[in-house]
């Protein structure tokens, strides 16, 4: 990494001419309503993400990947396989067990010109580097009056896995989407994640991308417009994943999969809901968001973070401010249980939300069953 740093800092510090090295990425972006009508190829997130870091790797040589095991062992999740063999140690770097070390060097790289991605094993361990992130990564733009970028992704699995207990289970969004300067993105299928991974590398700014580890291994369809090189999804766009006109589910990572479950059931009471993919966090698709609750009528919110400040309570707070006189129901919120996440397996699943949390919410802002209060 040192090496790129010589070859890429000119006299003074400034960069070389980095316009020059990165004129051949400017591609246009692709919509995310765009709608394609070619055959689909089944992939996984895990390689979803994989060839999103390689390709933009190939494109621009100031694009590097350090953190803990993602070379000689290609990364705890398989993330960056094939990544050292093809762009070697100085591009693909192994750092010890300490994550305000390396996110640390990571920021001042971003200083200097070049586009870190940094991986963090868990979410769970950035707490370690949250100064940096936070106070040296998210700050820097405005307190130098603009001077300077950080173009820096900070990526990982975010949120409950399965039996690694309270330490390890804690989702972020809400943590760093409550902070000006970062932009944080949730993908769920394995267009999000090669799509918005691409964003993340390219944009200006520091970016929180949190993944799930629980995806990894899903697979869904891809269209080749999606796999092609140039593909790129806007930040802080949401996606409509599936149309309805009676009430309004939000979700964001593994809970689009559960709303969408939801919906299906749902369907077949008679109720039609519309199910959005929030993509991003901040900045937040208030827009998309507000529309849908103006056609339905009725919102319920889904996230696996603690109820209280939550990204459902942000969602709430918006649609009462800007479509309040819409609202046919009382809003409704599902999230995680308020206590640290327990280890034992039945606990667990009490603790995250389920399919079944989400329809019973459903079915209350519908009128139809009756409120948990009246059977007091």
């Amino acid at each position: 990494m040192w090496g790129i740093i010589r070859q890429r800092v000119g006299p003074g510090g400034f960069p070389v001419p980095i316009l020059e090295q990165s004129m051949h990425r400017l591609r246009p972006a692709v919509s995310a309503l765009r709608s394609y009508s070619s055959t689909a190829k089944e992939v996984t997130v895990r390689d979803a993400l994989n060839s999103a870091l390689d390709e933009e790797m190939s494109a621009d040589p100031r694009v590097f990947l350090m953190g803990e095991e993602v070379g000689e062992y290609q990364g705890a999740y398989k993330i960056s396989k094939g990544l050292l063999e093809k762009y070697g140690p100085e591009r693909v770097v192994d750092t010890p067990i300490t994550e305000a070390g390396f996110t640390g060097i990571g920021v001042g790289a971003a200083y200097y010109g070049l586009r870190p991605v940094v991986e963090f094993m868990t979410f769970n361990f950035s707490m370690q580097a949250i100064d940096h992130i936070i106070n040296s990564a998210a700050k820097s733009n405005y307190m130098s009056a603009g001077q300077i970028n950080v173009p820096i992704v900070f990526r990982g699995p975010n949120g409950a896995a399965a039996g690694v207990g309270a330490q390890h289970s804690q989702c972020y969004a809400a943590w760093y989407g409550s902070c000006p300067g970062l932009k944080v993105l949730v993908p769920y299928s394995s267009e999000d994640a090669r799509g918005l991974l691409k964003a993340a590398i390219r944009d200006p700014d520091p970016v929180v991308f949190l993944e799930n580890e629980l995806l990894y291994g899903e697979s869904f369809p891809v269209s080749s417009e999606a796999l092609d090189s140039s593909f790129c999804l806007p930040i802080g766009k949401a996606k409509i994943e599936r149309e309805g006109k009676d009430i309004t589910i939000t979700a964001f990572s593994k809970m689009v999969g559960y709303a969408l479950k939801a919906a299906e059931i749902l369907a077949k009471e008679g109720i039609s809901a519309e199910v959005i993919n929030l993509r991003s966090i901040r900045p937040l698709d208030r827009d998309t968001i507000n529309a849908s609750v103006r056609k339905t009528n009725r919102l319920v919110t889904v996230e696996e973070g603690f109820p209280q400040h939550g990204v459902g309570a942000e969602i709430c707070t918006s649609v009462v401010e800007e479509s309040f006189g819409y609202l046919d129901a009382p809003v409704e919120r599902i999230a995680g249980a308020d206590v640290p996440m327990p280890y034992a397996a039945n606990l667990e699943r009490m603790a995250v939300p389920q399919i079944e949390d989400i329809v019973r919410a459903a079915k209350r802002a519908c009128y139809r069953s009756v409120a948990i209060a009246a059977t007091a």
